[in-house]
């Protein structure tokens, strides 16, 4: 913790895992791939952010898996909280073994949601860090941006909080259900994006718009709200039909009986 609170420059010499093989490595990577658009260090961090953003890639699909799953699962699990409602210490723990019965059976992970946010932390620490730490790219520019510095127009701030809002209220939208909190979080979340972002490295704040732009593809991608809202209402609909015919076949079981 000590070694990731450095200001020291980061270069060949440095070492340890987070200084020698985590920032520095950072730092190179960014480097690297701006040397094919003539050093633009703001491209470079483009490039980088896209390359991180696929390589958890395979994270976020899980996630998106996972959710989708707990959504179909909540009334089920309404219908728990129901069975199980009395507040005392037995009834509780049976309602929380009913639950992580129910998810065992249908293979979901409540807590998987939190598995991006968990290893996105990290990077986006890391990305601040080679910054701050590479002359190159603390004193580099991009468009009107120099890079260490934060960016005097706030438009990357602007883009981050939207783009933010945009990714979570198609994530809301996907769901069968909304509540308070989530719609809270919805707005809540990009408005910490945007006082963060007034107050970091442009570079940190062109990350952030660039992966939550990309998240926002992401979602219309994997998890659609439009498309998932017809699957819905087609499943319903196959219910009430299969319910339909349920009744009709009991209605002439009924009254075959009765000839008989």
């Amino acid at each position: 913790m000590l070694t990731a609170c450095s200001n020291a420059p980061v270069n060949s010499h440095s070492t340890g895992i987070w200084d020698g093989l985590i920032v520095y490595n950072f730092s190179r990577a960014i480097i690297w791939l701006s040397k094919a658009f003539n050093n633009n260090y703001g491209i470079g961090i483009i490039l980088f952010t896209i390359v991180i953003r696929i390589l958890i890639l395979p994270l976020m699909v899980y996630q998106t898996k996972n959710m989708k799953e707990m959504n179909e699962l909540q009334p089920q699990l309404k219908a728990l909280q129901k069975k199980y409602s009395s507040r005392d210490t037995e009834t509780m723990m049976k309602l929380q073994a009913a639950q992580k019965e129910l998810y065992k059976e249908n293979g979901v992970h409540p807590f998987a949601s939190m598995l991006p946010l968990i290893v996105q932390l990290p990077i986006i620490f890391a990305l601040y860090q080679a910054i701050w730490r590479t002359p190159a790219l603390k004193t580099g520019h991009f468009l009107w941006l120099q890079l260490g510095s934060r960016d005097p127009y706030f438009i990357l701030p602007i883009l981050a909080a939207v783009f933010t809002f945009l990714s979570s209220w198609l994530a809301m939208k996907s769901q069968p259900e909304t509540n308070g909190t989530t719609m809270i979080m919805t707005v809540v979340m990009p408005l910490v994006i945007f006082f963060t972002a007034l107050n970091v490295p442009s570079a940190l704040s062109l990350y952030w718009v660039v992966t939550n732009a990309f998240q926002v593809v992401q979602a219309l991608i994997l998890q659609n709200p439009w498309k998932l809202q017809r699957e819905r209402t087609e499943k319903q609909r196959a219910q009430r039909q299969h319910d339909r015919e349920i009744q009709k076949a009991m209605k002439r079981a009924k009254k075959s009986h009765r000839k008989r």
